[in-house]
């Protein structure tokens, strides 16, 4: 059996990533993080500590031959170099989760790998400023710390991801306004476009990737085929939801006037290729609205849940 372990491992991604390959007895998983949302799944051994002290890392992760660490939450450079030289053990491929966040912005769309990337904070994105090319910094010392170390690194960087689990106001914000039967606003530009990965398949990608020497110092973007954009989502919504949508075309001047919640930006596209990983792996990922389909049933029964447990 091959030593899995996990950073993170508790939220959205990660999660689905731990439930999938749960369900393998080809691997032995530990997953490590705060403690703060515990996992529960048979089989899966859960390591406490603070992934930013290295005794932490040190005294909370045993020593082992770590056939694959997989990183969900490293945000910053410093994530990165207090992990790779505090993991006790070995590391034979170490999995870094990135994001598209890192490419500058363009108009050349889709965006590629080799895409220009960001050169510092972009002040215009408020409290995500520093996000992007926090992550970018990361990247270049994931490749330079695994370089010294001898570790055999692979980069992933997803685009916009939903699916079960989601704490992010995306794809819930859309289900809730079908729910409340409340107006779905709508870009009056019509024809900006979002790529989107389901969670599923980027877990599915992940496994694909491990100890995969295609994939070797390589980094790639996560991103489906389709693109997506609000009036897709309004169409998709009322097949999925059986129910008609009503539609509010709103200029991009009125959505920020108001201060409309939109989940994705309504003036600016999200379009990503992910066209070389997917060659590599020789994968298709599930069409949208399968995957929304998926999502809405998944949410469906979490409220329902809800229901019952506040009616108890």
């Amino acid at each position: 059996m091959r030593n899995v372990l996990v950073i993170g491992g508790s939220y959205f991604a990660g999660r689905v990533f731990v439930e999938t390959l749960a369900k393998s007895d080809q691997y032995r998983i530990h997953v490590f993080n705060r403690g703060h949302i515990p996992i529960g799944i048979p089989g899966v051994q859960e390591l406490l500590g603070d992934r930013e002290i290295p005794d932490a890392i040190s005294r909370g992760i045993p020593w082992k031959r770590w056939d694959v660490v997989v990183d969900f939450c490293a945000y910053t450079p410093g994530h990165i170099t207090t992990l790779l030289q505090s993991i006790p053990g070995t590391i034979g491929h170490y999995i870094f989760i990135s994001t598209t966040s890192i490419y500058a912005p363009t108009q050349k769309t889709p965006v590629s790998e080799q895409s220009r990337k960001v050169d510092g904070p972009q002040p215009e994105l408020g409290e995500f400023a520093e996000y992007g090319y926090q992550k970018w910094l990361a990247e270049c010392t994931c490749e330079g710390e695994c370089g010294q170390k001898g570790v055999s690194y692979t980069i992933l960087r997803p685009t916009i991801i939903y699916g079960r689990y989601n704490y992010a106001p995306r794809e819930s914000y859309l289900f809730d306004c079908v729910i409340a039967d409340k107006p779905f606003v709508i870009p009056e530009n019509i024809n900006i476009f979002y790529s989107f990965v389901w969670v599923d398949d980027l877990a599915e990608i992940l496994i694909a990737c491990m100890e995969n020497g295609k994939t070797y110092g390589q980094a790639y973007n996560v991103a489906g085929e389709e693109q997506i954009s609000y009036t897709i989502m309004a169409d998709v919504l009322e097949k999925v939801c059986g129910r008609p949508i009503q539609r509010k075309l709103m200029t991009t001047d009125e959505i920020i006037r108001k201060k409309i919640p939109m989940p994705f930006p309504p003036d600016d596209h999200l379009l990503y290729d992910g066209s070389r990983l997917r060659r590599v792996l020789g994968y298709e990922h599930t069409p949208f609205t399968v995957g929304i389909t998926k999502t809405w049933q998944h949410y469906q029964a979490v409220i329902q849940r809800r229901i019952v447990t506040q009616g108890g």
